[in-house]
């Protein structure tokens, strides 16, 4: 993050003013914004807010320029929200705003559960924690599922002695490290009832809505057209259909089952041009039919097997 405010050293050397617009641009912030809107569908609470978090910084490195007292602004954060709803997507972009604007040192993400924090057995918790920590260093750790951390129903849990390394450097060393807690709402407002170190520490809190239906057959679009392929007209109204069942279905993961359908219907497109045709053209090839989608067993009220997080 950047120095203290400098050394007063004259009016005279200090600017008589700054432009925050071309800060920003200059930067490279606007371009890394203008992305995220450009690139995330929907998500317009979380778009003001990650602009609002640029500003305050912009403004802050205005203050130092102008040799005004200023102490680093906190920058731990936590996303809650369900899954697939672009968690880790924002994360990234905002390790790319700390870096460009001088609050962190290399502007990398390092994204970890529980399972790369605590041990299985006694002193093997803060190794790992400690080595995680020190991946991150410079730049942003995101713990997804951070809940998981703290499991008060087993007496001989390790998460606790994870918990208190990691509020010790969120404390000391927040000046080279910004941490992210990410995870469901109503488990995020638990976890952070039971570690009040936490809450404390935490200054930004962002929540991610889920994604409407007309914006998951955005999201959909978007993701065939990078990956080479397209909807016909009855695929298209097949999928609009598709949305709204999965969702009421268990384990429904937003963009996560979006993306997951994508990969069955590119499976059965596959096997239907294989069986069907040895010459194929590059219509062939990209454009997923009515059949490719309707398959799926959501249409049929398909139940989920054991372990199954989502339906074929």
């Amino acid at each position: 993050m950047p120095d203290g405010a400098p050394e007063a050293a004259g009016a005279d050397a200090l600017p008589d003013r700054i432009d925050l617009r071309a800060d920003i641009e200059q930067t490279g912030v606007a371009e890394v914004l203008d992305r995220l809107e450009r690139d995330l569908v929907g998500l317009a609470p979380v778009k003001q807010r990650i602009r609002e978090i640029a500003a305050l910084l912009v403004v802050e490195r205005a203050r130092q320029t102008f040799g005004l007292a200023t102490e680093p602004p906190t920058l731990h954060m936590s996303f809650t929200g369900n899954p697939g709803t672009g968690k880790t997507t924002v994360a990234m972009r905002m390790a790319d705003i700390l870096h460009r604007l001088g609050y962190s040192r290399r502007g990398h993400l390092v994204s970890v559960t529980r399972d790369d924090l605590v041990g299985q057995y006694i002193g093997h918790t803060a190794p790992k924690t400690k080595d995680v920590i020190k991946k991150a260093m410079g730049g942003v750790l995101f713990i997804d599922e951070a809940y998981y951390l703290y499991r008060p129903e087993n007496e001989r849990d390790y998460g606790q002695e994870s918990i208190e390394i990691l509020l010790q450097v969120m404390e000391n060393n927040r000046d080279d490290l910004v941490v992210i807690l990410a995870g469901y709402a109503d488990r995020m407002a638990r976890f952070f009832e039971s570690n009040p170190g936490f809450r404390s520490r935490i200054t930004h809190h962002v929540d991610f809505p889920d994604y409407s239906d007309g914006e998951l057959m955005i999201i959909a679009e978007k993701m065939l057209e990078q990956q080479n392929f397209r909807f016909d007209d009855g695929a298209r109204a097949a999928f609009a259909e598709y949305i709204p069942l999965r969702r009421a279905q268990a384990h429904f993961a937003n963009a996560r089952s979006v993306r997951n359908a994508i990969d069955r219907m590119r499976l059965r497109l596959a096997n239907r041009v294989f069986s069907t045709s040895a010459e194929v053209t590059r219509d062939d090839l990209m454009t997923l039919r009515e059949a490719d989608v309707r398959a799926s067993r959501v249409y049929s009220g398909g139940l989920l097997a054991a372990g199954q997080k989502d339906p074929a």
